[in-house]
This record gives C-alpha cells, structure tokens and sequence, in this order.
C-alpha cells in the first residue's frame, strides 16, 4: 500500500539528518552557486529541503508534488518580473525531488527536461553525495535557463533570496 510507505517513510525515514546533510557550509556553497548562475541568465532558482511532512498531512492525501507547489507559492517564487522562478523541493523522508518552474519557463522548457535534472540530482543523493547532487542540479537548472532565457545583456535583479531554505 503506497499509502502506508508514504506514512511511515515520514515518520522513520532518515528525516532527522537534515543539517548533517545539508550544513551550514554547503548552504553557503549553494546559494553561491544559485547568485554566480544567475548572472546568466533571467530566471530565478530556489532550493527549498524538508525533512518529512507530518503524519496528519500524509493522512490527509499530501504529496511531494503538493507540498512543492505549496512551498513554491510560500517562498514566492512565482513572484519575479518575467515568471521565470524555479524550485527546487527535497523530501528527505521519501527520497523525493521536485522541480517546480513558474509559468514562463514552462511554456518554453519541456517537463522531460527537469524530469532529466531530478534523476540527476537522485542519483547523486542516493549514492550519498548530496554536496555533488545539489551542486549538479543547480548547475543543470542554469544551463537549461541560459538556453531558453539568456540575459544577452540585461540587468537581472537579484529577486528571491540565493540561500536554501531548510523547511
């Protein structure tokens, strides 16, 4: 029963590493890598990381999928000059990473290509390099955006915050 892994991988899964798998310093490392890629390109990245969602949410039918739709509109992504925000989700508990692109993008970058990223960034975590997977994901996130939103030029604001969020 999908249901029951869901529940209990929430509430036993290595949840409980979070900031020993995602320090202080590789925070700053990330949110470095977020501020030199964007100078490239008019898109915004955000990396958000959970450790597990609550047992009453699993209950009640939230996903992954949900719950990085719901930290997308939470931290604002959507919230930039040419709707070109991306999000990064990390479910710890489930082993689960989700990319979320705001309207714009999506209209001129395919689903398969973030598909693409997402096994990319879950081969490096499962393999326990969640430096080199977070690393690798945020490099593909900005090469995808240079292609399909190059800066040519134009000044691109700083318009949501570079750091990680650990939720």
């Amino acid at each position: 029963m999908a249901g029951m892994r869901q529940w209990l991988a929430n509430l036993f899964g290595g949840w409980f590493q979070l900031r020993r798998r995602f320090p202080a310093a590789l925070l700053d490392e990330m949110a470095g890598a977020i501020a030199e890629g964007e100078r490239q390109h008019l898109g915004e990245v955000c990396f958000a990381v959970e450790s597990r969602l609550s047992p009453r949410a699993v209950f009640d039918g939230l996903d992954a999928r949900r719950r990085a739709e719901q930290v997308f509109a939470q931290l604002r992504v959507w919230d930039t000059e040419h709707n070109t925000g991306v999000l990064f989700y990390v479910l710890m508990a489930e082993h689960r990473i989700e990319i979320v692109a705001d309207r714009g993008i999506a209209r001129r970058v395919a689903q398969a290509e973030w598909d693409t990223v997402c096994a990319r960034v879950r081969d490096h975590f499962a393999a326990g390099h969640w430096r080199e997977g977070a690393l690798a994901g945020i490099a593909s996130a900005h090469a995808l955006l240079r292609e399909h939103f190059p800066s040519d030029g134009q000044d691109n604001p700083d318009e949501r915050p570079n750091r990680p969020v650990l939720l």
